[in-house]
């Protein structure tokens, strides 16, 4: 046990360790209160499969690697949650927009840690709002690297190793972080329904980061649209157009369509509060009628660029850029995972080309449905088909060289229902990523938290199709033949859910206590689950089998 300054209820840090000594009985008697709070843990992480002890082992160790970073230790500490975990000296500690990938494994069965994890970048709102103000923003832009005050702290140069030489870092530019932060906090209320959390942190962070979002975007008379420049998606390869030297890309269709998400949203989570609270945190914010107005603007009126038809292009004028040659590369190099490494020592750049580091365009399919796609264009006003989904996922997929482990996450679950078997291999991909150090040594410096969480993810979200939208919880299972079978357990709404599936049946049963029935979808139908109660669907047949 650590005790400093910082810690509530103490005199002084030396002395309470002593009184603490003193009162320390045997190490038999440790240990069993250690074990009692470990299994009380794994009661709420574990999940089980009947794939065999390999994968269910790496599943486990994974989830231990995140309770061993964040636990309910931390819901009262002000700690944020590291890319690479406590694990190595690697990024310094900083926290990423990783979070986005960490906090779906907390928030569905320890929401209270979720939560501590928000009021981080909570306390870090001020820091944030003046960000935004000396870059000539409004609102609040949250940096890319957070540490100890959420200052930016982004490297500005970094070495290629290949080359020897020092390269200007423009990763500071991925204002998506500012997304994932509003995505984090909106399925964390989703889950949990939590007014009083919403009321008194939420909204605030929400509207201010969808005003520094709109305050990104620049209205194009002749397009009728609005745009969005200078900017880097999560593709880390493309931080610039071929030829120029100003960073920055233009209308990056992750950063565009995130924005309108988040506009949405914060104008949702006002609809949501209650007239005086509303008209408190209006006023508090100088929030006027006339700036939301202008946020349905931009919603309505935002530009996404397309190619080759139906092809979503990754920013504007990706569909111009040269092919790439990956099996001649792949010949003379072997493992091109680093292909910015590679070509930079060359004297080549990779924003000459058709490739990207990880995935892009394809984590609007990994973070919506179809469903939600569809109604984000529609509100844009496009014309969005669903029927080119496939498309674009094969197309992104033969231009991608994974060259981060984030990367193999996204990939196996968006093809989850379009091919199954490829799926499964990017998820054993995934979860293997640290247990193979198939980054080069760099597992050493440092977990890759996201990539962990993420691949234990797949298990609970992707193969069991759960979706929080809307106040119902959704599910639309696809167990893949390897895993069989998948049982687990995740609060919602303070209902404690024990879910089974496997091939051919989902069970549902809600544990009994004092709180409200909540809403379960299954496909197209909704269904009420009363505390205490169970659901039984027939997998197969898309059908409710029983209803105890």
């Amino acid at each position: 046990t650590l005790y400093t300054s910082r810690d509530p209820a103490i005199s002084e840090p030396s002395l309470e360790a002593r009184e603490v000594l003193s009162q320390t009985t045997t190490f038999s008697a440790l240990l069993e209160r250690h074990t009692l709070a470990w299994r009380h843990l794994w009661e709420r992480f574990d999940i089980k499969i009947a794939d065999g002890p390999p994968t269910q082992m790496i599943i486990r160790l994974h989830i231990f690697h995140l309770l061993q970073t964040v636990s309910m230790h931390s819901t009262s500490l002000d700690v944020g949650v590291p890319a690479r975990g406590w694990h190595g000296e690697a990024y310094r500690g900083h926290i990423f927009w990783d979070e986005i990938f960490i906090f779906p494994l907390l928030t569905i069965r320890a929401p209270e840690i979720s939560r501590a994890l928000l009021l981080y970048r909570y306390r870090r709102l001020n820091q944030a709002r003046l960000a935004a103000k000396q870059e000539g923003f409004r609102g609040a832009m949250y940096p890319w690297q957070s540490s100890s005050n959420g200052r930016e702290e982004t490297q500005q140069l970094h070495l290629n190793p290949k080359s020897g030489r020092w390269l200007r870092d423009n990763t500071h530019l991925q204002r998506h972080a500012n997304a994932a932060i509003a995505y984090n906090l909106w399925q964390y209320f989703e889950t949990t329904h939590d007014l009083a959390f919403l009321s008194k942190y939420g909204a605030e962070m929400l509207l201010e980061i969808a005003r520094f979002l709109a305050s990104l975007a620049t209205y194009n008379s002749k397009r009728k649209r609005f745009e969005i420049k200078g900017v880097m998606g999560p593709d880390e390869y493309h931080d610039k157009y071929p030829g120029t030297e100003e960073a920055g890309l233009n209308n990056n269709a992750y950063t565009n369509i995130m924005t309108v998400w988040v506009l949405r949203t914060a104008i949702k989570s006002l609809n949501i509060l209650g007239p005086r609270r509303r008209e408190e945190i209006s006023e508090s914010l100088d929030l006027t009628f006339e700036e939301v107005e202008n946020w349905q603007k931009i919603i309505s009126r935002m530009y996404v660029a397309f190619h080759d038809r139906n092809i979503i292009s990754q920013f504007e004028g990706y569909g111009d850029l040269k092919e790439f040659d990956w099996e001649g590369y792949r010949a003379k190099y072997g493992d091109i995972h680093r292909l910015d490494r590679i070509l930079e020592a060359e004297g080549d750049s990779p924003n000459n080309y058709k490739l990207s580091k990880q995935a892009d365009v394809l984590m609007l399919f990994y973070l919506f449905s179809s469903e939600e796609l569809v109604e984000l264009f529609l509100e844009m006003g496009y014309k969005f088909n669903p029927d080119c989904i496939p498309a674009n996922i094969d197309y992104y997929l033969r231009r991608t060289s994974n060259g981060s482990t984030l990367s193999n996450v996204v990939h196996s679950w968006v093809l989850a229902r379009a091919d199954r078997a490829r799926s499964w291999c990017l998820f054993k991909e995934a979860l293997e990523s640290d247990i193979s150090d198939i980054q080069g040594g760099t597992t050493g410096e440092g977990i890759h938290l996201g990539a962990m969480a993420g691949a234990v993810d797949i298990v609970q979200r992707c193969y069991m199709g759960i979706e929080f939208r809307n106040n119902v919880i959704y599910f639309n299972p696809n167990i893949p033949e390897e895993l069989k079978s998948v049982a687990m357990t995740i609060r919602y709404r303070e209902n404690w859910l024990n879910i089974r599936c496997d091939q051919h049946t989902l069970t549902i049963t809600s544990e009994k206590c004092t709180v409200p029935s909540i809403m379960i979808g299954f496909r197209e139908n909704v269904h009420t689950l009363e505390p205490g109660n169970s659901l039984a669907f027939d997998t197969v047949k898309g059908l409710l089998k029983i209803e105890i």
